[in-house]
């Protein structure tokens, strides 16, 4: 199974698009803003869809909710590589919300369950980093592939047709997954009320899990540092785009090519990076005192970067913001594989994709209010000063962040 789990990071990561979306959707003629709204939409609906499908997963199976996942994202594709207006972008947004709400909590349970089976708990972060890493190699493929392809084709639509075929194949190996990895799925009827039984069941076991303060201190800590990285990341698209085109290099070539060049370039060494990063977020965990300190001392150390890639970006010096943001690239990825291990022990193994799925949906609703705001400052002030102001209030939430014990 451990070769299945990193073939699906890396099969679910190559989204050739990534690197080029916002600079899609700037193509499509929209304003920060609409694109801040977009995002915005996305992560209300996979808030409204996290917490059902957590719970749905837990109690009917895990893997049909990797299936169902997987055939939303294609839709979405589909929308996103067919249509070029707002509008349409709505309902591709809401349907990739929904892949998200049903992917995000339950694969990482399914690996959880996995360890539990083989009495490997002890090793929940070195394992779970090192399937993450095979995520970040892919994302690093993807940045290559991505820029070949909106090299060849001289647009950015391209590449959402274009990763739909890893994504066929990722559908076909959820179905190759044991029915051992559905957890604990007890045989029921398909009558209503023995579903609604189901429900209740997992409904109030969740409640009293989430009435422990230690659980809520992991659940915040994630989701806070997720949401700002989230809401900001993308914004390496458009300072990416001026440094290239600020070059004085293949000046011969359309714009859209010479940037396709040079952000796959960096994305591809950012996620080299993040891989490097996943891979060794156990030792990492090894060497600190404690899990919270190595968490919360992480945390800083990303928010001080988002911080310093906005001072640099408004100041004019584009290579600092790049340097910035692979560091925080590879914090985000350190970090995540630790938080997951603490939020796991602190929570019952048959509820695991619920717990996480609620982690998930603390920061879709931070991104959901980051998203716009973060957008009309970049907008009304350029993206430099977004940035930093974003890296500030990650610095500003710390307090309510912070893993204690």
């Amino acid at each position: 199974m451990y070769w299945k789990f990193r073939a699906y990071g890396f099969l679910k990561n190559l989204r050739f698009f990534d690197p080029f979306f916002v600079l899609f959707l700037r193509e499509a003629e929209l304003s920060f803003l609409a694109i801040g709204s977009l995002y915005a939409i996305r992560e209300i609906c996979a808030n409204l869809f996290e917490i059902p499908t957590g719970l749905i997963a837990d109690a009917f199976g895990r893997r049909r909710a990797m299936v169902a996942s997987f055939a939303s994202y294609l839709v979405s594709f589909i929308l996103f590589g067919l249509f070029s207006n707002y509008a349409a972008f709505v309902p591709a947004m809401i349907l990739f919300a929904l892949g998200d709400a049903l992917r995000s909590g339950t694969h990482k349970a399914m690996i959880l369950e996995h360890l539990r089976q083989h009495s490997l708990e002890d090793r929940r972060v070195a394992y779970y980093g090192k399937t993450r890493a095979a995520s970040q190699f892919g994302s690093a493929l993807a940045a290559l592939i991505g820029a070949g392809v909106v090299f060849w084709a001289g647009s950015y639509r391209v590449v959402f047709l274009a990763s739909m075929m890893p994504y066929v194949l990722a559908l076909f190996l959820m179905l190759s997954y044991p029915k051992g990895l559905d957890g604990h799925v007890e045989q029921i009827t398909r009558s209503r009320a023995a579903i609604l039984a189901r429900l209740r069941d997992t409904c109030r076991v969740s409640f009293a899990a989430l009435r422990r303060p230690d659980l809520w201190r992991g659940l915040l800590s994630g989701g806070v540092f997720d949401a700002v990285f989230r809401a900001t990341k993308d914004y390496l698209q458009p300072i990416l785009q001026a440094q290239a085109l600020s070059l004085p290099l293949l000046l011969s070539l359309q714009d859209e090519r010479r940037v396709a060049i040079f952000a796959g370039a960096i994305f591809f060494a950012i996620h080299l990076g993040t891989s490097f990063a996943s891979a060794n977020a156990g030792n990492v965990r090894d060497r600190a005192p404690s899990l919270s300190k190595a968490i919360n001392g992480v945390y800083l150390a990303g928010a001080g970067l988002l911080a310093a890639a906005g001072a640099t970006a408004w100041g004019g010096w584009a290579a600092g913001a790049i340097v910035a943001y692979l560091l925080l690239y590879a914090a985000q990825n350190v970090r995540r594989p630790m938080v997951i291990g603490y939020v796991s022990e602190q929570i019952d193994a048959r509820l695991m994709a619920t717990g996480l799925s609620i982690k998930t949906q603390l920061r879709t609703l931070l991104v959901a209010i980051l998203a716009p705001i973060v957008g009309l400052l970049a907008d009304r002030f350029g993206v430099g000063p977004a940035i930093l102001i974003s890296g500030g209030l990650a610095l500003a939430a710390y307090p309510i962040a912070r893993i204690r014990g």
